[in-house]
């Protein structure tokens, strides 16, 4: 979510080494300008599901990497581009929707090891906080439940652009990943290897690609 251009307002140089560092100072804590054309972007959005993926990446057996998706979620955004710490989010996601591709690690899953799906059916990321770190890069806080355990996590997110697609809809592209050890929820499910490690890692890499819709 870029918030600020990379734009800078003319100053009156500094003319002297006093003056210079008083100006350096006031300069590395100035806000930038506002972006009119991100500015423009405030308003609320919905995840497109179709165009987007929610998903994750975990180690498995020391050697590859297993990644998987859930296809169905809800999700309520606020992107507000004069004033990035507004900005909000919220996704209720379904966990029995987990999809990896192997039916058998899916069932194993959506099982009592893992996300028990029968006694806790959501996982949610509310947001909150938001802060701008680069032109074109948030870093938000929440609030992750998995299995009725809720601890904060901070996402590092990405604004990819906006664009009016040919049915009309206006669309906008984020990007956002972070990291975190499963055992803090609860998974802790795991088999020991004969060579050392583990069968499936602790930390879990989690992936938001997210194209928002404008909500009408």
């Amino acid at each position: 979510m870029g918030i600020f251009s990379r734009r800078q307002t003319a100053t009156a140089e500094p003319h002297t080494a006093a003056d210079h560092d008083r100006f350096a100072a006031r300069s590395a804590t100035a806000p930038a300008e506002p972006d009119p054309a991100l500015r423009a972007l405030t308003g609320h959005w919905t995840i497109d599901r179709p165009h987007s993926r929610i998903g994750f990446s975990v180690r498995h057996a020391m050697v590859t990497t297993v990644r998987g998706a859930f296809a169905d979620y809800d999700s309520t955004l606020y992107f507000d581009g004069a004033r990035p710490s507004e900005s909000r989010a919220e996704i209720v996601i379904r966990v029995a929707s987990v999809d990896t591709g192997v039916e058998q690690r899916d069932a194993h899953l959506v099982g009592k090891d893992f996300f028990d799906a029968r006694r806790h059916p959501e996982m949610t990321f509310r947001s909150t906080s938001t802060t701008q770190e680069s032109a074109e890069a948030f870093r938000m806080t929440g609030d992750l439940t998995i299995r009725g355990t809720t601890r904060p996590v901070e996402l590092q997110l990405d604004y990819l652009g906006s664009v009016m697609d040919p049915f009309g809809y206006e669309r906008a592209g984020f990007d956002g990943t972070t990291t975190i050890d499963r055992r803090d929820w609860g998974l802790v499910y795991n088999q020991r290897l004969e060579a050392g490690g583990s069968m499936v890692s602790e930390k879990v890499r989690l992936q938001f690609d997210i194209s928002a819709i404008r909500s009408s």
